[in-house]
């Protein structure tokens, strides 16, 4: 058995690792996909940096963040992923960073097609029918058949490829939000190539909990966040662009505090969180101790799989994520079948069992109930949400 699978059985490691976080009294949260824990140790240097902003002010702000730190902690984050610094730029969030690359995308002319999908997070589709509005382009929008599988997946796509030919540009999420499907990116990608599609990537709740490579991966464009399963704290994320492809992003809004051959052109010139960019040295060197993606992922897919093993197969429960391993992450989605209001579910899984989770709706398959165990969940709180779900059915 490999070491991270072993250990992501471990609970004894797990307890002990969950004691590096302050958990506040009350349920227990399986709502972790919303935004990540800080470490103890991480919420000490955020408090330290946030001292050394507040007192030296400008000064170092000027002298020293914005001419060496800044740069050096953007350094560690392209390293992070493995691309080159003037690949990424920091944003506040994935969607800060996906709405510049949409916006900004300058190859699309009145009459092209964009496409989005019915599991794309909602302001990515704003974002598109935006376009529709101010480019003169047609948005396409595709659903998903339920239950999903990999080839039915990329299937959707070719045969979407094939039905729109003025498809200039796409978006794809990674790891859907609302059930937690992980799209076969790589294929989708290439598939799209080979139509002359452009796709921007959302990776908002991939970072940290599967491993990838961009390279390999075929993107060129994307958005990110690090205050999900990287650890860091709230207002970061990143957009990264291939430098081979950085002219088809216009600047942001004409920004010209950087020169336009600069990613960081590409975002808004603002004020940033400079006490919670000077975490991220201490927040990668946690995430790459812990083992990083690897580690990480293999103990929120052992989680998953707990609760997954126990209810799939049990009349009155649809489980809306697959169980091929290539499309499934820690994130995964259920519904009552029997109860018409998931809200209502939601409800008593909180009030009967002290389990707090949250309903997503937009999916052509219907609303449905999101469970995200996050690291510092034991085996015993999948368990009990067996328990639980088995008695409301």
């Amino acid at each position: 058995m490999p070491d991270n699978t072993r250990r992501a059985r471990d609970e004894m490691f797990w307890h002990t690792f969950a004691d590096r976080y302050a958990v506040e009294p009350g349920p227990v949260n399986l709502e972790n996909g919303y935004f990540g824990r800080l470490s103890r140790t991480v919420i000490e240097e955020y408090q330290r940096n946030i001292d050394l902003i507040n007192r030296s002010n400008s000064v170092y702000v000027r002298q020293r963040f914005e001419q060496v730190d800044g740069e050096r902690i953007r350094t560690q984050l392209a390293e992070l992923i493995d691309v080159p610094v003037d690949a990424v730029a920091f944003t506040r969030n994935a969607t800060e960073g996906l709405q510049s690359l949409i916006r900004n995308y300058n190859r699309l002319r009145p009459g092209d097609q964009v496409l989005i999908c019915d599991l794309e997070y909602d302001t990515v589709k704003g974002a598109m029918r935006w376009l529709a509005r101010h480019r003169g382009v047609e948005v396409i929008e595709i659903d998903h058949a339920h239950p999903a599988s990999f080839d039915g997946l990329l299937a959707t796509y070719r045969d979407a490829f094939a039905r729109y030919p003025k498809l200039k540009l796409m978006a794809l999420t990674h790891v859907t939000h609302r059930t937690g499907l992980v799209m076969p990116v790589k294929e989708i990608v290439a598939a799209a190539k080979e139509s002359g599609i452009d796709v921007i990537l959302d990776g908002a709740h991939a970072l940290g909990q599967i491993e990838f490579n961009l390279a390999d991966l075929g993107v060129a464009f994307a958005g990110y966040n690090l205050h999900k399963w990287i650890g860091a704290p709230l207002t970061l994320g990143f957009l990264y662009i291939a430098p081979e492809r950085l002219a088809d992003i216009d600047p942001d809004m004409g920004e010209m505090h950087f020169p336009v051959t600069d990613i960081r052109a590409r975002t808004s010139y603002s004020t940033p969180n400079i006490p919670a960019l000077l975490t991220l040295p201490l927040v990668f060197e946690e995430h790459r101790a812990m083992g990083g993606a690897a580690a990480k992922g293999a103990r929120l897919n052992y989680l998953r799989n707990r609760w997954v093993s126990a209810v799939r197969h049990l009349p009155g429960i649809d489980v809306m994520t697959p169980d091929d391993p290539r499309l499934y992450c820690g994130i995964t989605a259920m519904r009552f079948t029997r109860h018409a209001d998931q809200h209502a579910m939601v409800e008593q899984l909180l009030n009967a069992y002290n389990l707090f989770t949250v309903v997503r709706s937009g999916a052509a398959s219907g609303p449905c109930i999101r469970i995200t165990p996050g690291l510092i969940t034991t085996a015993t709180d999948m368990d009990t949400l067996s328990t639980a779900l088995n008695a409301l059915r």
